[in-house]
């Protein structure tokens, strides 16, 4: 059933529930809404050792990483959690020792740890295809009879039977809740552990005790350091949590990952009253070196994308020359080799002590006297004084006229809204509560989202500059250019017709 994508290596979107079992085996599942035929597909053997470090980073993260012989799908699988029930699945062939390009996905969880094996399962799965009338697969429902082996630290085997219903590829997942009537009315139960590796690392481990370390479960925030050390955890690990995908280039994982570099920067900066910065400055030039690796292809990749649809909104009599192939070729030359370049940054060891550094300013944050005082004054003192600032750049800005000096005045507004935004986050705490902090998140986000747009024109006007005068040098037409030039300038007019407006809104004193 196993169907995969092919990119930097298999990979599919697997959906799956997992049910308890007993020697009754399998209901009767011709009953399930829109099964026409059960398919009995027989009995295969599977035996998987799973990989993870010693103290079990990997399963720490509900990520899973084994080599499994047997059934149609033999190889090294690395599945990463999406949803409940729901992980993407990258396959490589089969392979004495882990491939590289499986390595790397895990290389933020591992750091410099070794990978071993830590358990063994050998499973005797009874599988069954359910069908529609016209004969396509619905889901596969198996049995699994499970035989779990603990390889390390001496720990003790186990063996338990479960029902697994895996979603075909492309299916509604609405279906899965028609199987699970039907097996919830047969009496069977969910299966309490997420995964078999959950459930074998908890019932081979010495003793039957949970293995691995503790999940941290930061309480709620009561001082301000408590504010602001969970916010930047919460930034620290959306790096490691991106890192797999801004590899796989999955869409928006780079600029996500820009985004929490941005956010711990501002953090520090912001609460230079609560974390001593002779320490944090140092992780902060590191972070914003990795900031702008990872935006060498990323500005680039949006430009290109306003401009392209910018040229989609022409009507045709406004198109003269190869304009669609200009852009792409600029846009090409412009981005050629990022990808390659951010991989290269993710695999060095300068990546890696950073994720280190972070690591131990979380763990031992250098913290100054406000971060044991009482939260809301040094909050609140904090996130007026970063709003003030955008209000003081905003005021100038418009006292200038449009131009050059307008704009970078602008610019520089729209990253101390950013900075203020983040500081506002971190007063909301990782509640969420409502309240003056959240409304002033509501407020800089809504400002720089304008800023972000008189920005976007500004740079926009540079490059069609930049491609018009390529043009020309080629012998070909500049108009189209010329056309959607004065169309950018129009929208950074609007832009800045509308900030007086919004910054009595955004900007005023809580």
């Amino acid at each position: 059933m196993r169907h995969y994508i092919r990119s930097m290596a298999d990979t599919k979107r697997e959906i799956e529930r997992k049910y308890e079992s007993d020697e009754s085996g399998l209901p009767d599942l011709t009953g399930v809404a829109g099964v026409a035929t059960v398919v009995d597909k027989g009995v295969a053997e599977l035996d998987a050792v799973y990989y993870d470090t010693p103290d079990e980073r990997l399963a720490a993260s509900a990520i899973t990483l084994r080599r499994r012989t047997g059934g149609d799908d033999a190889g090294w699988h690395l599945k990463f959690p999406v949803s409940a029930g729901v992980r993407d699945e990258i396959h490589a062939p089969l392979s004495g020792t882990l491939p590289r390009s499986l390595a790397r996905l895990v290389r933020s969880r591992v750091r410099d740890a070794e990978l071993v094996p830590l358990v063994r399962l050998r499973s005797s799965r009874d599988v069954r295809d359910l069908l529609d009338a016209d004969g396509a697969l619905l889901a596969e429902v198996s049995v699994d009879s499970v035989r779990a082996e603990r390889l390390t630290g001496g720990g003790r085997d186990a063996q338990w039977s479960e029902i697994e219903v895996e979603l075909a590829d492309g299916g509604d997942p609405a279906f899965l809740d028609k199987v699970e009537k039907k097996l919830r009315k047969a009496g069977v139960q969910p299966s309490a552990a997420p995964s078999k590796l959950a459930r074998a690392l908890r019932e081979t481990a010495s003793g039957g005790e949970a293995s691995g370390p503790p999940p941290e479960r930061p309480g709620r925030p009561v001082t301000t350091a408590d504010h602001v050390i969970a916010y930047l955890r919460a930034q620290r690990d959306a790096i490691v949590a991106l890192d797999p995908a801004v590899r796989r280039d999955l869409p928006d994982s780079v600029h996500g990952m820009r985004v929490a570099t941005r956010r711990l920067r501002s953090t520090f900066r912001s609460y230079a009253k609560v974390l001593d910065r002779a320490v944090t400055d140092p992780v902060g030039a590191e972070l914003k070196w990795l900031a702008e690796e990872l935006g060498a292809g990323r500005d680039q990749e949006v430009l290109s994308e306003r401009l392209t649809a910018a040229l989609d909104e022409l009507p045709r009599p406004l198109l003269a020359g190869p304009v669609r192939t200009r852009l792409r070729t600029w846009s090409h030359s412009r981005r050629s080799g990022s990808r390659r370049r951010v991989t290269a940054v993710l695999d060095g060891e300068r990546y890696l002590a950073l994720l280190g550094a972070l690591d131990s300013l979380i763990a031992d944050p250098p913290l100054r006297k406000a971060a044991g005082a009482a939260p809301e004054k040094v909050l609140t003192r904090t996130v007026e004084r970063e709003v003030g600032r955008v209000s003081r750049l905003v005021r100038t800005a418009l006292d200038v006229p449009p131009g050059t000096e307008r704009d970078l005045a602008l610019h520089e507004a729209r990253k101390k809204a950013k900075r203020a935004r983040y500081a506002a986050e971190t007063a909301v705490g990782p509640d969420g509560a409502k309240g003056a902090f959240a409304d002033r998140v509501r407020d800089m986000k809504a400002l720089q989202t304008l800023l972000g747009e008189h920005q976007d024109s500004v740079m926009a006007r540079q490059s069609l500059h930049e491609v018009a005068a390529q043009a020309h040098a080629a012998g070909e037409s500049s108009f189209t250019y010329g056309v959607l030039y004065g169309r950018e300038e129009r929208r950074a007019a609007e832009t800045e017709a509308a900030l007086p407006q919004a910054y009595e809104r955004y900007c005023a004193p809580r």
